[in-house]
This record gives C-alpha cells, structure tokens and sequence, in this order.
C-alpha cells in the first residue's frame, strides 16, 4: 500500500487520485486571501438549506446544512483535503493488506469529546456499526455493508471488508460517519456531544445553529472563529438580501441571475468552483411508466441539456450525460457518446415502449435546487415536441426531502457527488441502497462495481468504471442534464485559503474551520 507517514495516499502510487473538478479558482471579482489566519469574531452564514424534520441522527442527514454542521461539531477518521485527496483525522495513519481486504487505522491519541471523555477506539467501532446492518435505517448502509467485521487492537481499529476497496479511506470521510460517544450499545448522537472543533449550543431545526470553537481541540490550525451563526434561508431571496443588508457573512446557493449586480458590490467576494454537485430529474423504476427503460430513454433526449445550462446555470456548469461522475474525477468515461435534444429520437422510443405519448407530473421546489422549478418548465418546453406532456408541481420548500424526494415518482433533486466513483454509485445506485432515489436494480451493474471496487489493477479498474457508466447513462432511472459549478459569497472581512475544496459546496463545507476574519 502507497502511503504516507501521516495516512494521506501518495498520489504517485497505484490509488492516485485526481483533484476533484480541478479546484477552480475564485472569480475574478476580487477577495480577501489573507496570508495568516487569526482567531476572533462570530461568523453568520445564510445557507440554502436545513429544514424543520432535520435531527442530530447522522443516518438520516440528507442536506449541505447538516453536513457543514457535522464538518464542525464532529470528528471523522479521515477527511477529503482540498486538493481532493484523503488526510487523517482522528485517524492518524492507516495501512491496508496487498489485496486492500483488511484495513487498519491508529486512532489519535489525547482527544477528547466536548463532554470531557476520551475518545476510544471503541467509540470508532460503535459509530461506524450505528450504520451496518439490517436492522440500522442510516443512508450510509451501503457503504459500509463491505465491512465483514471490525475489531480493536490497542490504539488500531482493524476493518475486514468482504472483498479488496482501494477507496476505503474515502469512505470513511462520509459526513454520515462522525465518530460519536458509544452509549449502551449503540452511539449518543441525540446530546449533541461531539468531538470536532466547535461545540454545539443551540439547535433549532430549519431556523438556527449557535457553534463555539473548541478550545481543547487537538488541532490548533483549524477554526479561527468564536462563535458561528448558521442559518437555514431556503428563500433565495431572502438569503441574497441577507448577504447584502449584512445581515450575513456569507451564503451559498446564489441566484446566479443576479451574480453580474452583486459582483459590482465592492464588499462582496464571489467564487464558482467546478466539481461533482450535479442537478437531476429523478424517476421511479420501480412504478409505471418509469419500469421501461424505453420511456426512460424518451425522457432522456427529450430534455435540453445546453438550453439548462445557459438559462439555469447562466454558464456556471456543464452538460451533463445522466451518469453521476465529474469530467475532473478519475476514471470519468471519455468515451461515452454524449446524449444531445433529441425529439424524434425520444418519440422512436415511446413507440418502443407502445405509446404514441405520454403525460407525467414533475415535483420541484427550489429545496432541491436553485432554479429547480424553472428547470422542469422548460423541460416541459422542450418535452413537448416528443409528445410527451409534462405537469409541473410546485412543491413547498420546507420538507422537500422528507415529502417530495423518494415519495413521488418523479422529482427534481441536487447531489453534491462524492470524491471517489464507488462511493456515489454505492450510494445512490446499487439495488436497494436507502438513497437510490431512481428505485433502480441491475444485477450487472451491481455485479460490476463489486468487482471494480476490489481491482487493483488500474487499466483493468478504469476499464470496469467505463462500463459502469455507461450502464448508468442508458439504463438508469436518473436524467443528469447538467453539473453545477458551487457559486457562493461571502464579504471581504471573511479570509479564505488559496486552495478551496470541490467536493462539497463552500470550501467541502468546512468553511467553519478553514475561514477566519480578516
């Protein structure tokens, strides 16, 4: 196994990985890039997301909300570094067998949770069963279901999988996976207790976040603030004129129709970077009409990718090809014929599927994403001239994902990807997996990416990864017409580092810890 002294893959060995999306750099609109970060201050950040059925269960988290709350308030075994790579956490080092079956991770030694207790390589074994099973409902089940056993050894917590995973460590940076205080048999997660470098104060569900920094942390080079405000201001407008009135420090999720006038305001700092966030129209295999493939296809060419692009995205993205995996990630199929409008190739296949034309009902909100609900009306534009006749259902935002996504049969949704291909397809496509939002199972696709995920050789894995994706484009039951770049602002005062993370939305959300006051 290539590795480091510190646990980080060398990016010379044979599990290389590539930045995620390239790190874009920041708009040219100026910014505050200060050389040495300092502590001081509370930061208030209006985030387009959180809703009032949000809960302190990590199985359950499902919005960039609480994913920037858990970068904060908890610790992980490993975290994904802005350059896209993986670093230790509260693990300090890892190694892994020649066949990348039986992984073992040092846990760090003198950190403590915010109650005051040690954290144990027992607490890791906890935190991370919380999620296996057949009994546990967590979002996360699938990626650890490759785990056959874990057991302790001193300050080594050892993971034997059921076949080889080069991407292991990554799998473990999941926000779902927080390492929390083991508790009669099972983890405290509803303290609130945690180990990360702010400790939570108040919790109020879709409404508000108080943090304050940590200061018996074991890291002094992360979270330069106070105190933190977070925000739920799922109203884009509201959350724009917050930026603006001052009222905030930063938001993300801008009106990108309104980014040329906020970019003149001299206070503001603006960024667009590019990686896996993609936006989609999800349909349910597993009802009619969406069970043939043949209409799913129809859907498919009946939607105007560049038309999403230019008038969604106002150019900050690209086309997508209804597959989940980012042009800047490895092994991202360069051979896949990219599917382009196509009415009369979409009637062809409704007369496959027996139908002359068909009528759908499309839920959207902007919960799912910003611009969601003008996205469906102009697919329901361009539908048209395939025969196909959508209704646009205009969903509440509050409870979008509780309500909307998975309950009905055909809904608008974001993703923010994953850094690594078998985590996003473990998650979101394998055949009973709880997020496999398209209700989708094929036994060749979840054959192949068992095989994929133990390949260690790297022509015959990027081989694997192809078919994979190819499988996905013309089978799967999720429309990817396009990848948005993340466009978020903060003020001047708000120092930010040079390198900014892509695989989540402001800074891999960890801005709480990587941003300080100028």
């Amino acid at each position: 196994m290539s590795l480091t002294t510190n646990g980080r893959f060398d990016r010379r060995g044979f599990l290389k990985t590539t930045a995620l999306g390239a790190v874009a750099a920041a708009l040219p609109f100026g910014g505050a890039m200060a050389a040495t970060p300092k502590k001081g201050g509370n930061i208030r950040v209006g985030k387009g997301h959180g809703q009032t059925t949000d809960t302190l269960n990590p199985g359950v988290w499902d919005n960039g909300y609480v994913i920037a709350l858990t970068f904060a308030k908890d610790g992980h075994l490993t975290e994904v570094l802005a350059d896209g790579s993986v670093g230790p956490e509260l693990a300090e080092s890892w190694e892994a067998s020649p066949d990348a079956k039986v992984w073992r991770f040092k846990i760090r030694s003198g950190v403590t949770f915010h109650s005051g207790k040690d954290v144990t390589p027992d607490d890791v074994v906890a935190s991370i069963n919380f999620h296996r099973g057949e009994e546990s409902a967590s979002a996360a089940t699938p990626i650890v279901a490759p785990i056959q056993d874990i057991t302790v050894e001193g300050d080594t917590v050892v993971f034997t999988l059921d076949g080889g995973n080069a991407d292991f460590p990554f799998i473990l940076s999941d926000y779902h996976l927080p390492i929390l205080p083991a508790a009669e048999g099972s983890i405290d997660w509803k303290s609130g207790d945690g180990c990360g470098s702010y400790k939570l104060k108040s919790f109020k569900p879709g409404i508000t976040t108080i943090l304050e920094r940590n200061e018996n942390h074991w890291r002094d080079d992360v979270a330069w603030f106070d105190t933190i405000e977070m925000l739920s201001l799922t109203d884009q407008n509201a959350r724009t004129t917050a930026l603006v009135s001052g009222d905030v420090d930063a938001v993300d999720k801008l009106d990108l129709k309104t980014i040329g006038l906020l970019a003149r305001n001299p206070d503001l700092d603006i960024s667009s970077i590019a990686g896996t966030q993609h936006y989609t129209f999800a349909m349910s295999a597993n009802q009619a009409p969406y069970d043939d493939n043949n209409v799913r296809l129809a859907m498919k060419y009946a939607i105007n990718r560049e038309e999403l692009v230019e008038k969604i995205l106002f150019g900050y993205g690209s086309v997508g090809n209804d597959m989940p995996i980012g042009s800047g990630q490895q092994y991202y199929n360069t051979e896949l014929e990219q599917k382009t409008y196509d009415p009369d190739k979409a009637k062809f296949h409704l007369k496959e599927a027996g139908l002359d034309s068909l009528e759908v009902s499309l839920s959207a909100s902007d919960a799912a994403f910003a611009g969601a609900v003008d996205a469906a009306t102009l697919y329901q534009n361009s539908a048209k001239d395939a025969g196909i006749n959508i209704k646009v259902v205009r969903e509440p935002n509050d409870g979008y994902w509780s309500d909307v996504w998975m309950k009905k049969p055909f809904s608008a949704v974001y993703w923010g990807g994953r850094p690594v291909q078998d985590q996003m397809f473990s998650t979101a496509y394998t055949c009973g997996a709880d997020w496999n939002d398209g209700f989708w199972c094929n036994e060749k696709f979840d054959t192949l990416l068992t095989e994929a995920r133990a390949e260690l050789d790297e022509a015959k894995r990027k081989q694997q990864y192809f078919e994979l994706q190819e499988i996905v484009s013309t089978q799967g039951a999720i429309i990817i017409p396009m990848f948005a770049n993340y466009v978020f602002a903060a003020t001047k005062k708000i120092g930010k580092p040079e390198a900014v993370a892509s695989n989540w939305d402001m800074d891999g959300e960890r801005w709480a810890e990587r941003w300080w006051f100028v």
